[in-house]
């Protein structure tokens, strides 16, 4: 954990000394005029979070505003499609989720295509879900659960945000993996399926990890395994979902994308300051705090994230035939 440590606090200076170096040129390169970061979901989800803090970042990196600003609606489409109509001249950003990936199959006859449509600049970071149970349930293993789960078909109930959320896809994955009868309940948002899961009405749920941490922590939740490929500094005690069915992993990614055609000038700048911001210690630690995986990645690489997002999740929505609702 030392050594962890020590790396992250030489990698953050490095990424200021690299952003006080190259903050003149990037300023000369840069429209000199508000940046807005859109983000379609609501105020106060991780997103949102570390999306206005990245704002922040870059506000003082490039020594001009960027205003971050929420326009929810249809699983983030409106606010996606707001991006992709913007002009590409580097003043309208789009903070990217895992929605996008998936939107991309979940929906029929979007007026965007995600990946035709734009340029991703740079992930940010990746979040895991938690499969967890309420403690009711007789089990204390992801083996365990699935032993139950297939003496007990469709008895147990998993909750769900909604249709096409991961906390939804991460189930569905695990069930085709497993072979187990569950039964899908879908809410409206996390926060009312959390609330019933509290109270035993559903059994289980894949839920992220920033919204269920502080349950988990006051036992009111039975944590079984994170989603992620490796395990949470969080919560290090926790297997993984791939320590027991090879090849599982499912999380929320964050990023930030353009629309096409922005100027490669204009990309570039915008990576070297949110991969410095990344390494800032204030963000570090909220990521920390979320127990979310910090990413710094080119924008060729974040592209390859993108595509295989899109093709993993578009393979079981369209093999289970999911829909929107």
């Amino acid at each position: 954990m030392m050594k962890l440590a020590r790396r992250r606090f030489l990698i953050s200076w490095a990424a200021l000394a690299t952003a006080a170096a190259g903050c003149g040129a990037a300023r000369a390169q840069y429209p000199s005029r508000p940046v807005h970061i859109v983000l379609g979901f609501p105020a106060g989800g991780s997103s949102d979070v570390i999306g206005r803090l990245m704002a922040q970042w870059l506000s003082q990196w490039l020594n001009q505003p960027f205003l971050f600003e929420n326009r929810p609606g249809a699983g983030s489409n409106i606010g996606t499609e707001y991006v992709a109509r913007a002009a590409p001249d580097g003043l309208t950003l789009l903070w990217a989720t895992s929605a996008n990936a998936i939107n991309a199959t979940l929906y029929e006859n979007l007026s965007f295509d995600f990946m035709r449509d734009f340029t991703p600049v740079a992930s940010v970071f990746r979040v895991p879900n938690v499969l967890e149970v309420h403690p009711s349930v007789p089990v204390k293993t992801v083996p365990e659960l699935i032993a139950y789960a297939r003496d007990n078909p469709g008895k147990l109930n998993f909750a769900s945000g909604g249709i096409g959320a991961t906390s939804h896809l991460a189930a569905e994955l695990f069930k085709s993996l497993t072979g187990v009868d569950m039964r899908h309940v879908p809410y409206r948002g996390s926060a009312p399926a959390l609330i019933d899961l509290l109270s035993g009405q559903v059994q289980l749920m894949f839920d992220l990890m920033p919204a269920s941490i502080g349950y988990i922590r006051a036992g009111k939740l039975r944590p079984l395994a994170v989603t992620t490929g490796i395990r949470s500094e969080v919560l290090p005690d926790i297997p993984t979902v791939s320590e027991f069915l090879a090849g599982y992993e499912a999380s929320t990614w964050n990023g930030v994308a353009v629309p096409k055609n922005t100027p490669a000038e204009i990309v570039g700048t915008l990576n070297r300051g949110i991969n410095a911001g990344v390494a800032d210690p204030t963000i570090m630690s909220r990521l920390a705090d979320l127990g979310a995986t910090a990413l710094a990645d080119s924008p060729s690489e974040a592209r390859r994230l993108l595509a295989e997002e899109t093709e993993k999740w578009g393979k079981l929505i369209r093999t289970l035939n999911i829909k929107a609702q």
